[in-house]
Formats: C-alpha cells, structure tokens, sequence
C-alpha cells in the first residue's frame, strides 16, 4: 500500500477536521474513513496520541459530552492552519491520489483474481465432454460480476475525488495569488499617494512640526538641492505661522510650570492630528526624525 500520510501531515489534517467542527476521537476516525473511501481507517491507537500532543501543544482543547471528549481546535490552532492552508490543499490532492493509487492496487488484485477464476473455469469445462453449469459454477460467475462492478465503482470514485482536490488545489493557488497581488498594488498606491502628498506640501510632518516648535528643526532642512531649499521655506513659513501657537496659555511665575503646559498642548496637538488622518509608516518615520532633532534643539536650548 503506498504511504497514505508523511511524517506530520497526518496533525495537520486533523486540525483542518477539527476546523470545520468539534468532533470526538470515534468520529474523527469515521471520518478520515470516509475520506478515503473505506480503503482506509487509522486506529485508535494512531488518532488519540495525536490529538492528545495536539491539546499539549494548545493547538485543541476539549470539553466531556456525554463521557466522551470532545475536541475543538483553538485560536492558536487556526493561526497554524491559516499560516498553511496551501499545505493543507496539497495535502487534499495527495489524499485523493492515495486513494486512486488504492483503488488501483485493488482493481489489480481483483482482476489477477478474476483471471484466475477463469482459468480455472476452463479448465473444470474442458475436464468434461458436456460442460455442465450447476449451482457452484452460477455462484462463482456471480461472484465475478460483483467483483467487477465494485472495482470499477471505487476506480470512478477515486477519479472523481482526485479531480475534485486538483480543482480545489489550483482555486486555492489562485487565490492566494490575487490576494498577493492585490496587497501589492494595495502597497504602491499607498506609497504613491503620500509621496504627491509630500510633495504637495513640502512635508507635511515637517510643516507641523515647525509650527509647534517655533521654525522646526536644523537637521531636518540641512539636506542639499530642491529638497533643502523646500525644507528650509517650509520651515520658515512654519516659523511664522506657529508664533501664535499656544498663546490662549497666559504664562505663570513657574516657567518649568509654563513648559509642561506647552508640552502637553504639543502632545495634544499631535494625538489629534493623528487621530483624525492616521499615520502611515512613512510618517512614522518621518515625525520620528522631526522629534528626535526638536528634542535635541529644545534640551540643548534648556542646557544652554
């Protein structure tokens, strides 16, 4: 008998049994029997050991009905199973070939069998002068024909199922194909949308930092060509804009009382912008850049 599942397989398709509803162990079995269609069946000894390292690794967990353990695939055991779902679509097109490659060696046996009976059918024939078909001889033609017509039934079963997991396998190919695809243009827009943004406002984490700030940071304009000259008159007219900012805060006898009230409005200020328009990665690292030179410029300003 070819190898019906490799090493591990045989878990994993039990999770994906487990996936589709709570079962016991009697009926995980009758199951996998079903799947091949009666060619095969595991036995006890085989399913529950697995079932059992499944919960210790808490893949399952399960709950007593009836004196009997249900098992039910956890969180954990879904994360693993959609991390490979196209193994297990391979694993359903192996299952289906097993089962042709059954039904072959069983279709051979029964027709070595059937020739055999033949052969010997002649030869009782030729051993009389008047071949005589009595109720020994009806028997074995019937025999013949029941065998016959059930390899040829489990050979179109498997025919059909082997077709079934092709289709299966390539839709799920395909699918995760689209999904990649889509994901990346998904990524491309993305990236080409904020990149007209920036280029639109001359960076907008820029501008707004600049204007909460009082003129942004030297770090951020330092750079060369038209990206320094843009940087630098978006600071300047951050400078500009921002010299009102925070002014409804009427100073007190504390200044260090007075910083923390402008850094909580500059907390504020960021949180909501955040909130209302999202940050994508690429602000992220942009905002990150913007307040890692404002704190060096506000430390140095306060050392100083």
């Amino acid at each position: 008998m070819p190898p019906v599942f490799a090493h591990g397989r045989l878990r994993l398709y039990l999770l994906g049994l487990l996936d589709e509803a709570p079962r016991h162990g009697y009926e995980v079995i009758r199951l996998l029997e079903e799947r091949f269609q009666g060619l095969y069946a595991p036995s006890a000894g085989t399913v529950y050991p697995r079932l059992a390292k499944l919960e210790a690794e808490g893949l399952v967990t399960h709950a007593t009905e009836g004196g009997r353990k249900v098992y039910s695939i956890t969180e954990a055991g879904r994360a693993e199973l959609a991390d490979r779902r196209g193994e297990l679509a391979d694993l359903e097109l192996e299952i289906r070939e097993s089962v042709s490659e059954l039904a072959a060696e069983i279709r051979a046996d029964v027709k070595g069998a059937a020739g055999d009976l033949r052969r010997e059918m002649r030869a009782a024939a030729s051993a009389t002068a008047t071949p005589v078909e009595d109720a020994s001889w009806a028997a074995a033609k019937e025999e013949l024909r029941k065998a016959k017509h059930e390899w040829k039934e489990q050979a179109r079963r498997a025919k059909d199922e082997s077709r079934r997991a092709r289709e299966e396998a390539q839709q799920a190919r395909r699918q995760a194909k689209e999904a990649q695809e889509r994901a990346r243009e998904e990524v491309q827009r993305i990236a080409a949308q904020f990149q007209e943004q920036f280029a639109k406002s001359g960076g907008m984490l820029g501008s707004l930092a600049g204007a909460w700030l009082g003129g942004g940071s030297a770090g951020a304009g330092s750079g060369g060509g038209a990206g320094g000259a843009a940087n630098a008159t978006s600071a300047a007219a951050s400078a500009a804009a921002g010299s009102d900012w925070a002014e409804d805060l009427a100073p007190t006898a504390d200044p260090a009382r007075d910083l923390d009230r402008l850094l909580d409005r500059f907390r504020d200020d960021v949180r909501d912008a955040a909130r209302d328009h999202g940050v994508s990665p690429a602000q992220l690292a942009e905002a990150r850049a913007h307040l890692a030179a404002a704190a060096a410029r506000v430390t140095g300003t306060l050392k100083g």
